[in-house]
């Protein structure tokens, strides 16, 4: 299997299938308007091939904050269901540490669903925890996907 980051808001969008794993009813046309936005933001995304298929994709974002300095930040985890629990999901952590220690992040974080209790245990067993709650006021609630 082979991590790398991908290239270009084009190779991203040849991956919407992986992400339609999460987020199933991701139209292309609004995952080309969300890059949009999101790309000069700082955004990126992981996938992880195997024999030149997609089994894996993980957005990141490197910023700031007052506490801790530059940090990255893991964004939407997808792991196609046929290759879960075969160490996909360690590898594509293990890139994104490396990349972070690069950047000279001082911090690494990650949302995840309350409910979401498989990954949980996945994310504690590579030394994520909870620091604090992220807490949220939808303004829209027809745009939850």
């Amino acid at each position: 299997m082979l991590v790398r980051e991908l290239v270009d808001k084009e190779e991203m969008l040849k991956y919407l299938p992986v992400l339609h794993e999460l987020y199933p009813s991701l139209s292309l046309e609004k995952y080309s308007s969300e890059l949009d936005e999101m790309i000069p933001c700082r955004y990126g995304q992981v996938g992880v091939f195997d024999e030149g298929e997609c089994i894996a994709i993980c957005g990141f974002w490197i910023g700031n904050k007052l506490w801790i300095g530059k940090y990255l930040e893991l964004d939407n985890i997808v792991v196609r269901a046929s290759h879960r629990s075969q160490g996909v999901g360690k590898l594509m952590f293990d890139f994104l540490e490396r990349k972070a220690l690069e950047q000279q992040c001082k911090m690494l974080s990650l949302d995840s669903y309350t409910h979401n209790f498989k990954a949980h245990k996945f994310f504690y067993n590579e030394g994520y925890g909870p620091k604090g709650f992220h807490f949220v006021k939808l303004l829209d609630k027809d745009a939850v996907r």
